[in-house]
């Protein structure tokens, strides 16, 4: 029997329509309030120094990313595809910036966060229930192997699980939020103040402030990457951006303000572990050991969706490179990119494996300048397209167009800037990193047709 022709068959397969309006926003909570919230808050107190100035950053960063959501809606909504932002600079700029882009997610931005998430889950788990010498690493492969196994099972898994994760992260950060609330105590620093608070007010402490609150707040793009497989795509992604921004911002100036009330700036500052140290001083043992279990529930939660999110660009990368192409199979009785999701697993174990641990500020400089510079290029596409190919429907129109826009890649451009200027080994490493993907597209390249990419009709 042949299958209707607006259909896949089960031989090609294809993504479906199954995600409702709470998977998304799920997926993004899941995503977006990870493990950062535990850990660059400290960063930030120990770059701003200030109280007024650490809680109007958090505030800025969710009013940026909400600036920067705008414009992903249009995107996502005109041109639905699993691949997300490698899809837009596809369309906008043509494959050899898309491939550079699937690159650098590969090798620098989603298999570089997938390893030091996993090291994470590795090092808190090793806390509570130790495996000798190799321990962390030991939690942190199996975490990856767990859960890339799960998202090889099916997308009917991988959203279920996600669900339960983003809500019990939720509440504990509730809980977190309530031991502040009801703490009458004066605020008492772990550590002395560490000399890294600065007290003073300037474009370098915005800048470099911002590059750690932002990371934080990473992920809310993701949603892009499975706008092919939301149900009422067009309508429930610009709401699940919407819903999951202020949700995340709230959460995260009322994180800040209960560790800054229990703990003080200096406390904040010098403490390794903030959640930690809030939820001891006001419960004790018990309320520490509660919030380091928290801290793994959010680590896997953001592997998982991390895992998720990162094979669809693998999946649509396949599609337009042949060199790629094994990466292009989906399971139509799974709903996944079986082969792009283990080609994404395997080079993040040789990650964990081979990799060296270097801390949170190292992992943040590698990331940075990768990420604002394609962060950039997406936010000009936005132009780009508009001019290029108007005719598209666009369920969703970013408002105050161009100044919105304009908006956001002037704020990619000055983070770009500043992640170069204050993290300049750390930055050469990425952008090196990234640079090796150019001989690789030499090669790629030559099987590419003329008509590679098509110029309007949306693709899975």
């Amino acid at each position: 029997m042949t299958a209707p022709a607006s259909q896949p068959t089960p031989r090609e397969g294809a993504p479906a329509e199954v995600l409702s309006l709470y998977d998304c926003v799920a997926i993004i909570v899941g995503l977006v309030i990870g493990v950062g919230i535990f850990r660059l808050p400290s960063l930030v107190a120990g770059i701003a120094g200030d109280q007024s100035v650490i809680l109007m950053v958090w505030l800025l960063g969710g009013a940026v990313s909400f600036v920067g959501s705008l414009c992903y809606a249009e995107l996502a909504t005109a041109y639905p595809s699993t691949g997300g932002e490698y899809h837009f600079l596809t369309r906008a700029y043509g494959p050899h910036v898309g491939f550079m882009f699937a690159w650098a997610r590969i090798t620098v931005v989603q298999t570089g966060s997938l390893a030091l998430l996993a090291y994470v889950f590795g090092d808190y788990a090793a806390q509570l229930l130790p495996l000798g010498n190799f321990g962390a690493t030991i939690y942190a492969i199996a975490a990856v192997l767990a859960l890339t196994g799960l998202n090889v099972a099916g997308i009917h898994q991988t959203r279920s699980v996600q669900k339960v994760f983003a809500s019990i992260a939720v509440f504990g950060l509730i809980c977190v939020i309530a031991a502040g609330l009801i703490f009458t105590g004066t605020p008492v620093p772990p550590e002395p103040a560490i000399s890294s608070v600065t007290g003073a007010f300037s474009s370098a402490v915005l800048g470099s402030s911002l590059i750690f609150v932002l990371l934080t707040y990473g992920g809310w793009y993701e949603a892009a990457y499975v706008s092919a497989e939301v149900r009422n795509g067009p309508r429930n992604i610009a709401r699940a951006l919407f819903i999951s921004i202020g949700v995340i911002t709230a959460t995260y100036v009322a994180v800040n303000f209960v560790y800054l009330k229990v703990l003080g700036v200096a406390g904040v500052a010098g403490s390794k572990a903030v959640a930690a140290d809030v939820m001891g001083v006001v419960f004790g043992r018990t309320g520490a050991l509660f919030i380091s279990l928290l801290i793994l529930v959010k680590a896997l939660a953001s592997i998982n969706v991390t895992i998720f999110t990162g094979a669809r660009t693998n999946y649509a990368m396949g599609r337009d490179f042949p060199l790629f192409g094994f990466l292009h199979q989906w399971s139509a009785r799974g709903g996944a990119p079986v082969n792009a999701l283990l080609f994404q697993g395997t080079i993040a174990l040789g990650l964990i494996v081979f990799g060296s641990q270097q801390g949170v500020q190292t992992a943040v400089d590698y990331l940075s300048p990768v990420f604002w510079l394609f962060f950039l290029l997406t936010g000009v596409a936005l132009f780009v397209l508009r001019r290029r190919d108007g005719a598209t429907p666009r369920p969703f129109r970013t408002p105050l167009y161009p100044f919105t826009p304009a908006l956001f890649c002037l704020t990619s451009a000055y983070m770009l800037y500043s992640s170069v200027s204050y993290a300049k080994a750390g930055a050469l490493a990425g952008l090196a990193v990234l640079a090796l993907g150019l001989p690789i597209l030499v090669v790629a390249r030559r099987g590419l047709g003329r008509s590679a990419i098509p110029t309007s009709a949306p693709v899975p």
